[in-house]
């Protein structure tokens, strides 16, 4: 019997869909093939236009045809990517919802398929799909995670624990003096009452919202005595009873962020003034947005007076013009034999004589100045004579900085000269010290040894890590070793007194077509083949993502539009690729330190940027300038690069969904055995929980591994700490194995990195997270510290 008027709406309603699906695929398709792509989408497309066809006048070839290129389809995804879940999901999960419509009746038409065949034929392709897809998620996709292919090969073995291991440069268990612990930045805690087998009985203890929204709230809180001292986004400190949470006192910096784009604050410091006494003896010291050095006693919160001018130094002393937005401070001071020692954020690829990158030492008592090193005067230890200035454009150092007060030397990462994407102007000095991790000398800020790590950079790989101090043992003696993470993936191992590499390093061929006119691109750069890399594999085509079939050919086609030769592909006027993108790679999370168990752990990323220069040209035809208040990048993605002749579009390779243009996993965290420079262990990170098309959160348990900013924590029983996913979740990890053994929700995003204490009240250990969340990850903000603690009665 012919179906009613309602049967054949649906049947033409769902032709018409398989129609319009069909031409976007063979369309697609044939603009992919022009540029050397996948044959599949083309003859995916014309199968299902003919399928529709079919379906609007009632035939029964419709599903018979749809069913053929399912299972054409699931042939040609095994070939292209094997079994792995993420992949499959791309590929076969559309097309398993889409052919159910053929289950229905009044679609399948008024013909009978003989014997009932052709629709067991559809429901068995859907099956198969099913089958095929469900398996592959539930093997890969569960939610302890699973092995990084890339290092299923030739993972290493854990060696002995070192008996009794000293913690790195004098950590204290019960206090956490510095941003990253002790000077070294080993991010460790040598706590031991929170373990493996009771970390799941983890609770809130206290919970402090500190205001500030809707800025990022990135701190990681230092601890001295009874009292956690932290500041936020708009440089108020507080201080916070460590048992309690309680508000012991709040500074308020007085601060605007109007029309500051860029506002970070990671952490202060803290110094004891030797023989002192009185309100100022313990000083907490905090840089701000603004650009002013503040310290503040640590007992009252109240400036000290005999600090610089009634307790602030100018930072923008010596540097010349500084618009609002173009220079601040946001990592946390560096205190060493009695010295300040910070360097700056410059606003990146604005212009071309943007303020100084100079890094500067002031007395810790008086803020006076001690040193400046200044890259393009590196005869002049002070201040500027009156009418001259700091040397602008200079590389500048925005990360936080680590110290070996024994060797005397502070440990600066820099980053490259602005603006970031075009070079051609810069001087014999900026490329000299662009993209490096320098080892001043605390006492004179003279440079004692270099590492670069990217020559001539043009893809805004700045060292944004921490340089990480560790002492390893080998047969031969300690090694006094300093690792270098890096945007790149590349982890550096260096002696820490001279520089060398401890682990090798070679020099390899890197990309040179492509460039644009003028510039100068270096033939070779260092590559640390003697670490594992975690700037991830060269990526194929088919190595292209997307929600459904239709954006994954979508960011198919741009794939083979832009030019990608592999990292380190120059940017030039036709669209390239660049991976690892500015996220990195690892970023200024950097890396944390189990010294007893002698590991290194990462938390990495594999995103890329799209990336283009544009003609000055027609840059000023679109109305490019420089952003009057340092904004880092317009909406569009455009940077000025004024003073040069190009500006540039960098956008991070994302499809019309939102979600990144290359398959998970987006984000790692991993474990490197320092003694053998082995990969222990790899795993995803984070769950596909909070991710979803146009940022809104799926909600799905699977394990993505999700982009990460923020950094981890290890502790002496066992454990690794980490929050820092786009998921807003905190999690416990067995240092071991990987094992994923406590998650908890957060009320936001934790981009920060974790912090941990033993409070003298009650003896216990508590775990504190900053949960500000971060715009660019999309994930939510928030102006919650939040310490997690066992209960009183374990």
């Amino acid at each position: 019997m012919a179906p009613g008027l309602p049967g054949r709406m649906a049947r033409y309603a769902f032709g018409a869909l398989l129609i319009a699906i069909g031409a976007i695929l063979l369309i697609g398709g044939i603009m992919l093939l022009s540029d050397g792509g996948s044959l599949y989408y083309a003859l995916a497309g014309l199968a299902t236009i003919g399928s529709g066809l079919f379906v609007c006048r009632g035939d029964r070839r419709g599903p018979i045809l749809y069913a053929a290129m399912v299972i054409g389809t699931i042939a040609w995804a095994i070939w292209e990517v094997g079994f792995d879940g993420w992949q499959l999901a791309a590929r076969l999960v559309a097309p398993m919802v889409l052919g159910v419509g053929f289950c229905f009746a009044a679609i399948r038409g008024p013909a009978p398929v003989s014997g009932g065949r052709g629709r067991r034929l559809v429901l068995l392709g859907i099956a198969a799909v099913a089958s095929v897809a469900l398996g592959a998620l539930a093997h890969r996709l569960g939610p302890a995670g699973y092995p990084d292919p890339l290092y299923q090969a030739g993972m290493g073995s854990l060696a002995p624990e070192v008996a009794n291991a000293p913690d790195p440069l004098a950590a204290t268990g019960t206090d956490w003096l510095n941003y990253g612990n002790d000077l070294g930045g080993s991010r460790h805690s040598p706590l031991d009452q929170i373990t493996p087998s009771n970390v799941d009985k983890l609770q809130v203890a206290w919970e402090v919202h500190v205001g500030g929204l809707p800025r990022s709230l990135e701190v990681t809180p230092i601890k001295i005595g009874d009292s956690l001292y932290a500041c936020t986004a708009n440089n108020d400190v507080l201080s916070i009873d460590a048992e309690s949470g309680r508000l012991n006192w709040r500074f308020r910096s007085g601060i605007s962020l109007q029309g500051r784009p860029s506002a970070n604050c990671r952490g202060v410091g803290y110094y004891r003034v030797p023989n002192a006494t009185g309100e100022c003896a313990e000083r907490i010291y905090t840089n701000t947005v603004d650009a002013r050095l503040i310290a503040l006693s640590a007992s009252t919160g109240r400036p000290c007076t005999g600090f610089g001018k009634n307790g602030i130094v100018d930072l923008t002393a010596g540097m010349g013009p500084v618009d609002i937005g173009y220079y601040y401070v946001s990592s946390a001071p560096t205190i060493v034999r009695g010295k300040v020692v910070l360097g700056g954020w410059v606003s990146d690829g604005q212009h071309w004589g943007e303020p100084s990158g100079v890094i500067r030492a002031f007395d810790a008592t008086t803020g006076d100045l001690a040193w400046a090193f200044d890259m393009g005067r590196p005869d002049r230890i002070g201040a500027p004579e009156a009418g001259e200035t700091y040397t602008r454009s200079t590389p500048n150092s925005w990360a936080p900085m680590s110290a070996d007060p024994a060797l005397g030397l502070v440990f600066a990462p820099i980053g490259n000269a602005t603006p970031d994407y075009y070079g051609a102007q810069r001087r014999p000095f900026d490329d000299r010290y662009s993209s490096t991790v320098v080892a001043l000398d605390v006492d004179t800020g003279r440079p004692r040894w270099t590492f670069q790590t990217t020559h001539h950079d043009l893809w805004d790989y700045d060292v944004a890590s921490q340089p990480t101090l560790v002492d390893i043992p080998t047969p031969n003696g300690i090694q006094r070793a300093l690792v270098q993470p890096t945007k790149r993936g590349e982890i550096f191992l260096l002696d820490r007194a001279t520089g060398k590499p401890l682990a090798n390093v070679v020099e390899r061929p890197v990309p040179q077509a492509g460039g644009p006119s003028g510039e100068r691109i270096s033939p070779t750069q260092p590559f640390s083949i003697g670490m594992p890399s975690f700037g991830g594999p060269r990526w194929q085509e088919r190595d292209m993502w997307g929600l459904t079939p239709l954006d994954q050919l979508w960011c198919r086609i741009r794939f083979r539009q832009a030019r990608y030769d592999g990292t380190m592909t120059p940017l030039g006027e036709t669209p390239s690729i660049t991976y690892p993108g500015y996220l990195g790679g690892v970023d200024w999370g950097s890396a944390s330190v189990d010294p007893v168990r002698g590991l290194l752990i990462v938390n990495s990323n594999r995103v890329g940027n799209y990336n283009q220069l544009i003609p000055r040209g027609k840059a000023n035809a679109m109305g490019v300038k420089p952003s009057r208040r340092g904004s880092p990048r317009a909406p569009d993605g455009i940077v000025a690069q004024g003073g040069t002749p190009y500006a540039a579009r960098i956008k991070p390779f994302l499809s019309p969904l939102g979600a990144p243009c290359n398959a998970p996993p987006y984000g790692l965290i991993s474990a490197v055995d320092l003694r053998t420079h082995k990969l222990i262990w790899s795993r995803p990170l984070g769950t596909a929980r909070d991710s979803g098309p146009f940022g809104i959160p799926s909600n799905l348990p699977f394990t993505l591994g999700a982009p990460n900013a923020g950094g981890a924590m290890t502790t002496r029983s066992g454990l690794i700490f980490i929050a820092a996913t786009q998921e807003r979740m905190f999690r416990a990890i067995d240092t071991r194995t990987g094992r994923e053994l406590w998650s908890v929700r957060l009320p936001a995003g934790g981009q920060a990195s974790p912090m941990s204490y033993q409070s003298r009240t009650s003896g216990r250990q508590f775990v504190v997270i900053a949960t500000g969340g971060n715009l660019g990850l999309q994930s939510r903000l928030g102006d919650s510290i939040i310490a997690y603690a066992l209960p009183k009665t374990q």
